[in-house]
């Protein structure tokens, strides 16, 4: 999926995605139905950061075989600035 383009779902796959926050911070995580897990963020009942810093919108979401690699991706995307975020993202 490309940044700002809608996720096609596929079953077992796994997502880091990214969202945009009401005060213009990222949150990134990961999910295996991204669907749920931004209604959970938007309804206040996702990660306590997401509570605290509402969404604003889904910025995107890349696709992963399993758990382990989106938590992977996970961890990379979080030790970057912000400004890389996105391109991180888009595979750049």
């Amino acid at each position: 999926m490309t940044v700002g383009e809608k996720p096609t779902t596929q079953p077992n796959t796994w997502w880091l995605y990214l969202i945009e926050c009401k005060d213009g911070s990222y949150y990134a995580g990961i999910t295996n139905d991204l669907e749920a897990r931004y209604e959970a963020h938007v309804a206040g009942k996702g990660a306590r950061y997401t509570r605290s810093h509402p969404p604003l919108r889904m910025i995107g979401a890349r696709p992963y075989a399993d758990r382990a690699a989106a938590s992977r991706a996970e961890w990379e995307i979080k030790q970057l600035p912000k400004q890389r975020k996105i391109g991180f993202l888009k595979g750049d």
